[in-house]
């Protein structure tokens, strides 16, 4: 591995080797404190078209510490073929930022252990989330342990293969929530923002709709599950122990998580079997058509616990946002909380019979589409513009990824 020109910085090369997601963090906590958390305004927020106005300008000459240029030098000695390393590298950077986003959730809500250490537990938050599930907070747990070990696996496995392995520790510059629970050590080390979410919960209805699938009709609008989070941001998680005090509040953050966990896994659930269609090496396409189906899961899971949602209104104290968690147990198919179950729906061609299936599975611009959608969603609101660049120069590597190439 030596030999292949990688370069580490010392918090993504810690992480292959162990459970937490980043070592160069402790797992111990500090003192409970009550700092205020900055909640940053909404002029913030990335839209898809700044998005792809700014982030492809910027190009890989903007990105410091030679991340594309190690990038670049380990092709020329890896086994993998460019397109098949770009096909993993891809993933490997989304798996660590999802499991930094679950360690935040894990330190709050789940279940403190030497498998996911680093939090204490917020009792306020976790009781607002057991609400929908008793058992939510192993659930958290397993998630999170789950996503540590994708990414830590991804890059390990590129790494072997003489091929560079994606990096993030340069960007872990988010603040974070300052609540009782976190890992003192990580505040405002954090790579991803929870606090200002715009989710769009459409994924709900299109996986009930029997006569649409995006892959044939991009066109279809589907429904909104929680039609306003798709306005405006929310925050998942208590910022500060201010955000415990009151119950209504501190049950619509909970449930703005419980629609936040189901809304990112259904991003890998469709990401993964298309990307494998890109593979070229068998052993590529072993690993990306294992790993999907567990995000499946996940997915499954969570959209069955988020129908559970108790019904509510909040206005944030904070930001003035008004939240409403309608009452998803009702007669119509499109929105009734128990149907977590696909639905046969059109697949290649709507004059074959419909099939229940994943959706969407459509390889062109499936990465470029992900980082879009997770950058709209507001999971990386106060991050550099570097970061933008890398993640843009990866996702455009892995949508050039052709089989036989």
């Amino acid at each position: 591995m030596a030999g292949a020109g990688v370069c580490f910085d010392s918090a993504d090369m810690k992480t292959m080797n162990e459970t937490t997601l980043d070592n160069s963090h402790t797992s111990q906590n500090g003192q409970t404190e009550n700092a205020e958390a900055k909640v940053r305004s909404s002029k913030n927020g990335i839209n898809r078209r700044s998005f792809l106005s700014k982030t492809i300008a910027l190009g890989a000459g903007t990105v410091g510490a030679g991340l594309l240029s190690s990038i670049r030098a380990a092709e020329v000695s890896s086994s993998l073929s460019p397109g098949d390393a770009a096909l993993l590298r891809f993933p490997a950077a989304l798996e660590i930022l999802e499991a930094d986003f679950w360690i935040q959730y894990n330190e709050l809500a789940g279940v403190q252990d030497a498998e996911v250490p680093g939090g204490s537990g917020n009792d306020a938050y976790t009781e607002a989330l057991a609400m929908l599930d008793e058992d939510m907070a192993i659930y958290v747990h397993d998630n999170t342990d789950d996503e540590i070990s994708h990414h830590q696996f991804l890059n390990a496995y590129l790494v072997s293969k003489g091929a560079a392995p994606a990096q993030l520790g340069q960007f872990r510059t988010l603040m974070g929530s300052t609540a009782t629970g976190v890992n003192r050590n990580l505040i405002g080390k954090r790579l991803t923002n929870l606090t200002q979410l715009t989710l769009d919960t459409s994924w709900w209805t299109r996986y009930r709709a029997t006569f649409h699938n995006p892959d044939l009709d991009q066109n279809h609008v589907y429904p909104q599950a929680v039609p306003s989070l798709a306005v405006h941001q929310h925050t998942a998680i208590p910022r500060t122990d201010a955000d415990t005090t009151d119950s209504n509040f501190l049950q619509a953050i909970a449930n703005t998580a419980a629609f936040h966990f189901p809304t990112i896994e259904q991003g890998g659930n469709s990401l993964y079997p298309s990307l494998a269609q890109r593979a070229t090496d068998h052993e590529v396409l072993r690993i990306l058509i294992s790993i999907g189906p567990t995000e499946t899961m996940h997915f499954q899971t969570w959209s069955d616990k988020a129908g559970n949602a108790p019904a509510l209104t909040a206005v944030d104290p904070v930001t003035g946002v008004s939240v409403t968690f309608p009452d998803l147990d009702v007669p119509n198919q499109l929105l009734k909380k128990n149907l977590i179950m696909p639905e046969p729906c059109p697949f290649l061609s709507p004059n074959l019979p419909r099939c229940s299936i994943i959706r969407p599975t459509n390889t062109q611009h499936v990465a470029m589409k992900t980082l879009e959608f997770l950058t709209n969603m507001g999971l990386f609101i106060g991050q550099s513009a570097a970061f933008f660049a890398y993640m843009t120069q990866l996702a455009q590597e892995a949508d050039a990824a052709r089989r036989g190439f």
